[in-house]
């Protein structure tokens, strides 16, 4: 009797974790898209860069942050049933441009920040 309850509570214990891994899987699947994650991490450094070095001011680079922000939570929306389109991947591709390019006007106006 003993023996049977031992494997009783080793099978469910295995179900357990069997179905643990299965729904961590089941919720990262298809939403792991290393090159917007990267992409999001190199306009966040370029904002940085740009206070750091006075090309931005605190002004700019709030408007810029508070942009990244809505990307990411719009990527978190789209992200939400578990996939992302490829739809959702070309609709975050494109604020990412467009966010890309108003970092850059930014960084590249006279408006200067003195940092000495």
């Amino acid at each position: 009797m003993n023996s049977i309850f031992k494997f009783a509570f080793v099978a469910g214990l295995t179900f357990l974790v069997a179905a643990e891994v299965a729904y961590g899987q089941a919720q990262t699947y298809g939403t792991n898209d290393p090159g917007i994650r990267q992409r999001m991490q190199n306009q966040e450094r370029r904002i940085d860069q740009g206070v750091q070095s006075g090309e931005l001011t605190p002004k700019e680079a709030g408007k810029l942050e508070a942009e990244q922000a809505r990307i990411k939570q719009a990527e978190s929306r789209m992200k939400s049933d578990g996939t992302l389109t490829g739809q959702e991947r070309n609709r975050l591709h494109t604020m990412q441009d467009r966010s890309s390019d108003r970092i850059y006007r930014q960084k590249h106006d006279r408006q200067k920040v003195n940092t000495r």
